[in-house]
């Protein structure tokens, strides 16, 4: 198998490199991230018993199939992976039946929203839009530490938030991967409320969004997610509307260099009030707080020298794929979750059954880490691509000059 991976590591450079990929330069980036994520996901598919002649084909389809080709089949990879998670936190937290009979149902189950300081402020009433019924299913009571250990069992690994090894005073707490993880395996998820373009005002800060919040990230198709709110997870499996966490260690601003807020900073933050959000309304949706995966926005970007060794991933997750929705830890703003997709059926590999069938379902635009490498018992480091079009923090030393300057051309 590490011959396999020598193979598809050429590939990634050659392809690379490519005079068919687009020359605008964000597409550009688009289409080598694309490529690198079809091979990396296309490996990790192929399983431990791949042979050569496997690896062979997958890498022609990635000299010849279209960037779209191959987004789709990245898609129902990582799809196939989440599917495999879900499923076994789903085995781990389900109770006994004999057990679950002789428990209180008041004591534990949560069947009611709980309403953040927000939400009782403006008048928002969580709803359940994806989840009908809005009841919070019963689960084990375990411990997010305990449910991490079962799921390291069964997959090999698990995430851990401990001070990261990087050297610098911002670099904080870090994400370390406890036991290992193939090239090509889903790492983490980011949480937290999805914004799509239509609803950028209302990201708490708007315009300046960045300035008291670095857990934001952006897809190349201009979604925005917001990982604050969801801080460090929770305990519970909960009715979660999104707008708080009320045990979240991510909600202290930016500091300057001499410990406080710039004043123009402080111009901005009484200037940039984002809309009332009472006006779009919240929905309230199920979802499993201890989720021991969803911990992406605690990776660092690495330190000069080192080579990240992750890379992020669009994930459009189909909202019909109700069993998993639990542990999907996102919620949109507003409606711009609800776009509709056209999902595919595997049709590349020979082991996988070819499927004309389209079908359009709503989807949430989430993002996962994926692994560029075998990640053992180490830090977790994704390449943040910051805009070299700004001022960039101190601390920030570029992986690829080049790569950013593409990112956001």
């Amino acid at each position: 198998m590490a011959f396999l991976f020598q193979k598809f590591q050429e590939a990634v450079k050659v392809l690379a490199k490519s005079p068919t990929f687009a020359k605008q330069g964000r597409h550009l980036q688009f289409e080598a991230d694309m490529n690198r994520l079809f091979l990396y996901t296309s490996y990790k598919r192929l399983g431990k018993n791949a042979e050569e002649a496997d690896a062979d084909e997958i890498i022609d389809m990635a000299t010849k199939a279209s960037v779209a080709e191959q987004e789709k089949q990245v898609q129902e990879n990582i799809h196939a992976q989440m599917n495999t998670v879900c499923t076994y936190m789903d085995e781990i937290l389900r109770p006994d039946p004999k057990i679950a009979d002789t428990i209180n149902p008041s004591s534990e189950r949560n069947t009611a929203p709980r309403r953040s300081g927000l939400g009782l402020a403006v008048g928002m009433t969580p709803s359940s839009h994806d989840n009908p019924g809005a009841a919070v299913a019963e689960t084990k009571p375990l411990k997010r530490f305990e449910l991490s250990q079962k799921l390291k069992d069964l997959t090999g690994y698990t995430l851990e938030i401990k001070p990261s090894q990087i050297q610098h005073k911002e670099a904080g707490l870090g994400l370390y991967l406890n036991g290992e993880a193939d090239v090509g395996s889903v790492i983490a998820i980011y949480p937290g409320v999805i914004f799509s373009p239509a609803y950028y005002r209302y990201i708490p800060g708007y315009p300046r969004v960045d300035l008291q919040n670095p857990y934001l990230i952006t897809r190349y198709d201009g979604t925005v997610i917001n990982a604050q709110p969801w801080g460090d997870g929770g305990e519970t499996r909960e009715i979660w509307d999104g707008w708080t966490n009320a045990d979240s260690t991510l909600t202290q601003p930016i500091l300057n260099s001499e410990g406080g807020q710039n004043g123009s900073d402080r111009v901005w933050k009484l200037l940039s009030k984002p809309l009332n959000r009472a006006r779009v309304g919240g929905k309230g949706v199920v979802l499993e707080r201890r989720n021991p995966l969803a911990f992406a926005h605690f990776a660092n970007h690495p330190a000069k020298g080192v080579d990240p060794n992750v890379m992020v991933c669009p994930y459009d997750f189909p909202l019909s794929e109700k069993d998993m929705r639990t542990y999907i830890p996102n919620i949109s703003f507003g409606s711009g979750g609800d776009v509709a997709m056209k999902k595919f059926g595997s049709f590349w590999f020979k082991p996988w059954k070819s499927s004309s069938t389209v079908v359009d379902v709503p989807i949430i635009k989430s993002l996962v880490l994926v692994a560029t490498r075998e990640i053992c018992n180490e830090e977790v480091f994704l390449n943040y691509r910051l805009s070299n079009l700004k001022r960039r923090p101190s601390w920030y030393t570029p992986v690829d000059e080049e790569e950013d300057r593409r990112r956001w051309s």
